[in-house]
């Protein structure tokens, strides 16, 4: 599965590439370009699969919900720090450019921005099963794949993890918080991120922003 496989179908999201990295209480982020959900084929398979490509991709294509697309990917070689199943893509093309949202939002389904929009922006974390029933199709919606250094002093010891999060306007229906995540340390010891963390974060904010 090391070679190169084709794929082509629909766009149904468009979301950013975005890792997260944990060390007790403090997070970093790395904004490594988009997320292509697509409803086609992979390497002959009818299913749906997610497809990374890069910022200048992106800004090239201006990827939206719709469009008819094609191209190669690897698969992914380590699925602890990727979402996606294909990435290091080549010979994309947008076979059929999508129509506009049929309906109003949420989800939100216009072309996604710039990645530093989602950095200015900062996030809210969101819960699992609601982004997965309502705004796994949204552009302001985020799966990252997480990191965790569990021992800053042995940073080798680490562990892997999913979450959720929503860069969205503050007043989406859709929005719910879910549990507080909680961050492993040395000695057994647990960090809880609580809500103010992202309050704080996205204080600069207004509810319609």
């Amino acid at each position: 599965m090391g070679g190169k496989l084709e794929w082509q179908g629909e766009v149904i999201s468009v979301q950013p590439r975005i890792r997260l990295t944990r060390s007790f209480d403090q997070r970093s982020h790395s904004y490594l370009g988009y997320i292509l959900g697509v409803r086609g084929t992979l390497d002959g398979e009818a299913r749906e699969f997610l497809v990374a490509v890069g910022k200048g991709a992106h800004e090239k294509h201006q990827f939206r919900h719709g469009d008819w697309v094609s191209g190669q990917g690897v698969p992914v070689a380590d699925t602890r720090l990727e979402t996606a199943d294909l990435y290091k893509v080549s010979g994309l093309k947008v076979l059929v450019r999508g129509g506009g949202p049929a309906a109003e939002p949420p989800p939100f389904l216009g072309v996604p921005p710039a990645l530093d929009v989602y950095r200015e922006r900062c996030h809210r974390h969101l819960a699992a099963q609601t982004y997965t029933t309502k705004c796994s199709r949204c552009l302001w919606g985020c799966q990252m794949a997480v990191e965790m250094i569990i021992d800053q002093w042995n940073p080798s010891v680490r562990r892997y993890r999913r979450e959720t999060f929503c860069y969205g306007p503050k007043s989406c229906s859709f929005y719910k918080a879910g549990p507080t995540r909680k961050v492993p340390g040395r000695k057994g010891m647990i960090w809880e991120e609580e809500d103010r963390v992202d309050e704080d974060a996205t204080a600069h904010r207004g509810p319609d922003d």
